[in-house]
């Protein structure tokens, strides 16, 4: 999960004066290390982060912390994840309240997996800089990171690792840092590398405590396990670099973005709510380890042996768009106490660890939005309700004289399960659920090579090219993509497109060809673009094509425009569209259309209805 940077300057000579103090690596005085604590039932592990206001610049006090980690510890957690150092004062806060709890108490445990941000240089330019310095600086370069801030971000651990060797057993260098749909600050591995590499050189000089072990922590296409496009010769050193794998998987957005997985399959629509909710959270911790598999097999096909453990999954309990009941009605307690079981279970068994995200719902990560699922992934509410998850835990008793911000915890919904059950949505059907992947490809067709059939079928009531040797589908399937929240983007079954827009300063969705490289339509660039198209009057909106990627610097946006005061205006009623693709082509390189059909639009359009049908192209 994303956590958005804001810049903070800690008190670091205190940390650096302390850390020499504390250099000593007396291994035997440390407790365990990070290889007996990782894939150790005996230490359960959550992600954390005690932040209670809507921006990280209000820090938990020490008090504060000191009650939630009384409250963990009364559940058996005895391993944090942590996600910034330097930036935030939190993680040293953090630090000295274990420390004071274990000489208070010498049975206390909690250790932490310390996470070291990292981002690309001049990442979230937009909101440190003027349009005149930004145009003058430059734009994010991902092929580099941030020597400032990463530097002190490493630094920060490195001191804070040798102050509270016996507290401290992971280093993470990076959260998400690698996957390219952050597009405000992910780094290639060379980054996470170079630092990877030089806190090994620390440990090796015995300048780190030699128990700690390094890792990076991401989505586990960041890994290998999914897009080869993330295979490359950094990638595999960095994997033979770290002492272990943390890896991400979050079936959660997936119930929205990515959905063979989820809903209800015809033969369980006669079982009950809780009987049919039960199988569909199955098949999401199904899907979790099929993304976790993807990582193991990668690694065997590169001869590497190294651990792997589950950096950060989890399931939110609330959402009022995409996963909530107009969405794909993924979130509520019941799903998520499922989830975390399932979860559990399955790692527990496998001796894997698992960081469950996370411990208590923090409402500074969609601050712009209370309902917004970011703010509710915890287990327990800013209000001191415990979920569903946790009442098993209640019940017992583990939670009696702790407080939080000074008051008791309390069961959600006043402990009433019917009532809880009530608010729970039954997963969708899949006989009834909308399209997000359009499959029906010509698997007789190679990704490469010129299409020429004289029409290329996206979708249409009519144009069949099974019964039509001279029409095609294409070679790949295609994606229902959304950008980045700004819209949602579905298709019936009757092969109607719906895009229906946000909140967001822009919006724009696409239908992006799955494959290693775009379609090659370069017959067709004399040819035309053809759709039905209706939507509501007065939206400004463009539609075309792509070809090349954003992160590598040569996609082209080949659009027409639509709206008042156009040649070409949505109206209520389906009007058919043949767009001669020579007036929209912007320089495209037609061997590589990667978005064979996209609607964007550089203005706010919150609620607009946009419906697209009968999508194709021909030659003539």
């Amino acid at each position: 999960m994303i956590k958005l940077l804001r810049l903070f300057i800690p008190a670091l000579l205190v940390i650096f004066a302390a850390a020499c103090d504390n250099a000593t690596d007396a291994a035997n005085s440390n407790g365990p290390s990070a290889a007996d604590i990782l894939g150790n039932a005996d230490y359960p592990a959550v992600s954390y982060g005690g932040y209670r206001e809507k921006t990280r610049d209000i820090a938990p006090t020490k008090a504060q912390l000191a009650e939630d980690m009384k409250i963990l510890s009364a559940m058996g957690i005895k391993v944090l994840r942590t996600y910034n150092t330097s930036q935030f004062p939190q993680a040293r806060l953090l630090l000295e309240v274990i420390s004071e709890l274990k000489q208070a108490d010498p049975s206390f445990e909690m250790y932490v997996m310390l996470g070291a941000w990292i981002e690309a240089h001049n990442s979230w330019n937009g909101g440190y800089w003027s349009e005149e310095e930004k145009a003058m600086i430059g734009g994010t370069d991902h092929s580099r990171g941030d020597e400032v801030k990463n530097g002190m971000e490493i630094d920060t651990a490195v001191a804070l690792a040798k102050q509270y060797p016996d507290i401290v057993k992971v280093i993470a260098v990076g959260n998400e840092a690698m996957v390219q749909w952050a597009v405000n600050y992910f780094v290639y591995p060379k980054t996470i590398l170079k630092w990877v590499n030089h806190l090994q050189e620390l440990k090796a000089k015995g300048e780190l405590p030699a128990g700690i072990w390094i890792t990076s922590s991401d989505n586990y296409e960041s890994w290998g396990g999914g897009a080869t496009l993330y295979h490359t010769d950094d990638l595999v050193a960095l994997i033979n670099a770290v002492d272990y794998i943390s890896l991400h998987t979050y079936p959660f957005h997936d119930s929205f973005y990515n959905q063979a997985f989820w809903g209800v399959l015809p033969e369980e629509e006669m079982l009950s709510k809780e009987q049919m909710t039960e199988a569909t959270m199955r098949r999401a911790v199904e899907y979790a380890v099929s993304q976790y598999q993807g990582v193991a097999d990668y690694l065997a096909e590169l001869g590497i042996d190294k651990p792997m453990h589950i950096g950060e999954t989890g399931w939110a309990s609330t959402d009022a768009a995409a996963y909530g009941v107009k969405g794909s009605k993924a979130a509520d307690e019941y799903k998520q106490m499922l989830f975390y079981r399932y979860m559990r279970e399955w790692t527990d068994a496998e001796g894997i660890s698992l960081f469950y995200f996370e411990a208590f719902d923090e409402i500074w990560k969609d601050s712009g939005d209370a309902a917004g699922s970011e703010n509710h992934f915890g287990m327990i509410r800013l209000n001191n309700e415990v979920k569903l998850a946790l009442w098993d835990r209640f019940d017992n008793g583990q939670f009696e004289g702790l407080t939080r911000n000074g008051k008791p915890l309390v069961k959600s919904y006043a402990g009433d399960r019917v009532a809880l059950m009530a608010d729970v949505h039954k997963p969708p059907f899949k006989s009834q659920m909308a399209i997000r992947k359009i499959s029906t490809v010509n698997s007789d067709a190679t990704v490469g090579e010129a299409v020429t059939a004289s029409k290329y079928v996206v979708v249409h009531e009519t144009l069949q090219p099974e019964t039509n040797n001279d029409l095609t589908y294409p070679s790949a399937a295609l994606k229902l993509v959304p950008w980045e929240g700004t819209a949602s983007i579905e298709m019936s079954p009757q092969g109607v497109i719906k895009v229906v827009t946000r909140a967001s300063d822009w919006w724009g969705s696409s239908l992006e060809f799955q494959a290693d490289r775009g379609e090659n339509l370069s017959q067709f660039k004399s040819g035309f673009l053809h759709f039905d198209l209706r939507g509501d009057e007065g939206t400004e909106m463009k539609i075309g094509f792509q070809t090349g990627r954003y992160l590598e610097g040569n996609q082209v946006n080949n659009f027409a425009s639509f709206g008042p005061g156009l040649e070409n205006q949505l109206t209520d009623e389906w009007t058919h569209y043949s767009i001669p693709l020579v007036d929209i082509n912007s320089g495209a390189d037609m061997t590589d259309v990667t978005g064979i059909l996209s609607l964007m639009s550089p203005t706010p359009a919150e609620n607009k209805h946009i419906y697209v049908k009968n999508i194709y192209y021909s030659q003539k």
